[in-house]
């Protein structure tokens, strides 16, 4: 049989043409394979069911299996691989019990590789210590430094009083959860609150503290304009 040949210059040509119809693009990685893919997942289906912006937004999600500054160099390896130049790259990971400069490391490693390309610029969606301080917040304004079994004892008890199950991680409809029984808005002020009391500390010294918002805002603006007043 005859070998085909150019298919990979093929593929790389319908990747380029698809990606210059796109005006606006994002590019998450997350350092859980689940969670946090299903939690964006979400924004992402919206998005691309709007017809004022489905065909102007890009939105690639890619889980990592890793943490903190193998998650950005997963990010720089792809970005590299496939030629991308514009848009934005957005890490999403937590502390947990990883070393403190390491956390600090990934906002650090984005703020150099911005220098280099401001058409192409990196961000730190952190969590400290995990991504279920995000979801807390959509319920209350909390601000104790617990272990995550903690923070998944909050979520499952203000299920249960809410009478929607139990929170397990890798829901598949978390983000529906949260923005049909939580409060999105107050969530990102919040975030935003705490955040702004730790100004001029690192990532790692804020705790608990999240960046996550910050991605949520970015998102925000290509929901249906009904859907956007929820955050």
């Amino acid at each position: 049989m005859p070998k085909k040949v150019g298919t990979t210059q093929w593929r790389r040509q319908r990747r380029k043409e698809y990606l210059e119809k796109k005006e606006y693009r994002y590019y998450i990685f997350c350092e859980g394979e689940q969670t946090e893919p299903l939690y964006f997942e979400g924004f992402k289906r919206l998005i691309e069911d709007n017809p004022i912006y489905k065909d102007m937004v890009l939105i690639e999600i890619e889980p990592c299996a890793a943490e903190t500054m193998r998650v950005i160099g997963m990010a720089e390896r792809y970005v590299r691989k496939n030629g991308i130049d514009r848009g934005q790259v957005w890490c999403v990971y937590d502390k947990d019990s990883f070393p403190a400069k390491d956390f600090n490391g990934v906002a650090e490693r984005a703020d150099k590789l911005n220098l280099e390309n401001p058409e192409l610029q990196y961000h730190a969606a952190w969590s400290n210590e995990c991504i279920e301080f995000w979801f807390i917040l959509h319920f209350a304004y909390y601000i104790s430094n617990n272990h995550r079994t903690d923070y998944v004892r909050f979520l499952n008890d203000k299920f249960a009083e809410l009478n929607i199950g139990r929170y397990q991680k890798n829901m598949e409809n978390i983000f529906d959860v949260l923005l049909e029984y939580g409060n999105p808005k107050l969530a990102i002020r919040y975030a935003k609150r705490i955040v702004k009391e730790g100004k001029g500390k690192m990532p790692a010294e804020i705790a608990p503290g999240t960046k996550v918002y910050e991605l949520v805002e970015e998102l925000t603006k290509y929901l249906p304009e009904e859907m956007q007043k929820q955050f």
